[in-house]
């Protein structure tokens, strides 16, 4: 049912819905008792979630407001109330008529003049929840506001961490996006504002060049990237290259201060000296990108660095105000000479380790899947973006017209899953199946291989083939309706008919149906790593339960268990 006309606590109409991700749902909202418009924020927990999983989602939700009532600024999103609804945490905040960031440069390329406006904003927002103890840590386009009155509001402080508070993920897990996390957070390290820091440089070089610059096709290529690959050129950025740069510093104690930041960002409108340029900030000669790997791993050898920025910017730094004091701490040579380095360097090499085991199993871009149906590999990668040797310092670029693919597929005689990757610039009517007009593809040998998830060890069953039926989970048996082949275009058969999205619907609990062969984009599916990914909602393929005839559905891509699919 709808939460379309309610009333919340008594006092909050909710008018209609503004956002959704992957756990919460934001409605514009009538506040009846003060005649004012808000925006509830409500959870929509997953129905696998065990009762501690949902404990700690209530309490990053109560969490969130706390964390943003902290701040009082401009720049930061305003949280009025938080109330249980039908037992569910709900929060109520300041409602903003705005598009995002992330849509912005979805279009293309920001002016770096109106990237640098954005970005004066966000480091004041990030410096006033550092002055109150708060560390944002999912600093990112989706979480920024462009009000339509030219105000930049940073949003969502749902995983936000107070310095005197517990971390609230269990051992070993990371929260947040995993492109802008910083190199720090990947192996471990406990975070400071600096990590908040590099997770803006990585913002604003997404808002001037249109890509994130470390997202690769999949989590474990990404968290790859950040920690063993240098910082890619900044090409569109102009007078905004120093400050990014600077930003994106892989060592965080030679990182950009967000003071510096600040200044770095005026310097566009006239408002700095652009002579004052700190060291680290300025073109690339004695202090070339080195990989997170190698920069973290010597944190403690050169605590001079700092100083050196503080006095090219023309006196020490400011000291930190009292409330910052313990997270400013980590910024002092002192405490960086106290870090041990060859922890440190262990910690990555293990990080390291971890991602080179996983992505031995992971598609690469040199290799991709023959243009006609085979029982070869599922087709993998993102074909959302365009294709890029992963080799580069570069990372694809974004792109929301891809209905059509990317480069033209070249057949490899590998049939592994980590050696495929969807590749198609086929225009759309020259990239259709030949079985297509008679809606399913008799050519298809009884042949493919089966789609296992991890969460019950069951196969993907198409069951009896029957058209528009819903796609199971069933015992292995090694049956032809368990049998998936790859056709063109990013197809998976069976039964001699395509996986479907029904009705090419993107909202989460969509059944994935079998229907005859047609290859439009609710036809169209692609691995992204262990997920089962559909190109046009970029949702993934899920199953709740581990009972046989339990239906497949389309849900907010999460990684656990029972979205992680293994070829056999």
């Amino acid at each position: 049912m709808s939460d379309q006309g309610r009333l919340i606590a008594g006092r909050y109409r909710i008018l209609d819905r503004i956002g959704r991700g992957g756990m919460a749902t934001v409605w514009r909202a009538h506040d009846e008792l003060l005649g004012r418009q808000v925006a509830v924020k409500k959870l929509h927990p997953q129905p696998h979630l065990d009762d501690d999983e949902l404990a700690t989602l209530f309490e990053r939700a109560r969490r969130e407001a706390h964390s943003a009532a902290r701040i009082s600024h401009p720049n930061v999103v305003v949280v009025h109330d938080v109330v249980d609804d039908e037992g569910l945490p709900t929060i109520v905040m300041e409602y903003v008529p705005s598009s995002t960031l992330a849509e912005l440069a979805a279009r293309g390329p920001i002016p770096p003049e109106e990237v640098a406006r954005i970005g004066r904003g966000l480091i004041a927002a990030l410096r006033a929840a550092h002055r109150a103890g708060v560390l944002h840590r999912d600093v990112k386009p989706a979480n920024v506001l462009l009000s339509e009155d030219g105000r930049v509001v940073l949003t969502d402080f749902g995983i936000a961490h107070a310095s005197e508070t517990s971390n609230l993920t269990r051992s070993g897990q990371l929260v947040g996006s995993v492109d802008f996390m910083a190199p720090e957070r990947l192996v471990g390290a406990k975070p400071g504002p600096e990590a908040d820091l590099w997770a803006l440089g990585a913002t604003l070089f997404q808002a001037v060049e249109g890509r994130s610059p470390f997202l690769r096709d999949t989590v474990a290529q990404t968290m790859y990237a950040i920690a063993m690959e240098p910082a890619p050129e900044v090409r569109g950025a102009g007078p905004l290259t120093p400050v990014i740069q600077g930003l994106l510093v892989a060592n965080p104690a030679e990182r950009l201060s967000a003071e510096d930041a600040e200044r770095l960002l005026r310097i566009p409108s006239g408002e700095a000296d652009s002579s004052a340029v700190p060291s680290a900030a300025r073109a690339p000669g004695d202090n070339a990108p080195v990989s997170a790997a190698t920069a973290v791993a010597g944190l403690g050898r050169s605590p001079e660095r700092r100083t050196g920025q503080a006095s090219a910017a023309g006196g020490p730094a400011e000291s930190p105000q009292p409330a910052t004091t313990d997270m400013e701490a980590r910024r002092s040579p002192g405490a960086r000479r106290s870090k041990k380095p060859v922890v440190l360097a262990a910690a990555v090499a293990t990080a390291l380790l971890i991602a080179v085991a996983v992505l031995i199993t992971m598609p690469t871009e040199k290799n991709s899947i023959s243009a006609t149906a085979s029982d070869g590999p599922l087709p993998a990668g993102d074909p959302t973006r365009q294709s890029t040797d992963t080799s580069a310092t570069s990372s694809p670029v974004a792109s929301r017209s891809a209905s059509a693919g990317a480069t033209s597929p070249k057949p490899t005689p590998s049939k592994s899953p980590s050696n495929a990757v969807q590749e198609d610039s086929k225009p759309e009517s020259e990239g259709k199946d030949t079985s297509e007009e008679s809606g399913s593809d008799t050519s298809v040998a009884p042949a493919g291989r089966a789609l296992v998830v991890a969460a019950s060890g069951k196969c993907l069953s198409s069951g009896a083939g029957t058209e528009g039926l819903q796609l199971i989970q069933a015992a292995c048996d090694g049956s032809a309706a368990q049998r998936w082949q790859t056709g063109s275009g990013g197809t998976l058969r069976s039964s001699g008919k395509c996986m479907t999205v029904a009705g090419g619907a993107t909202d989460d609990r969509t059944e994935i149906q079998l229907s005859g062969c047609n290859g439009n984009g609710s036809q169209r599916f692609h691995l992204a790593g262990t997920q089962l990914m559909a190109n046009q909602s970029r949702k993934c393929v899920d199953i709740f339960g581990g009972a046989s005839g339990t239906g497949a559905v389309l849900w907010e891509c999460n990684g656990r268990d029972n979205q992680i699919w293994t070829l056999r």
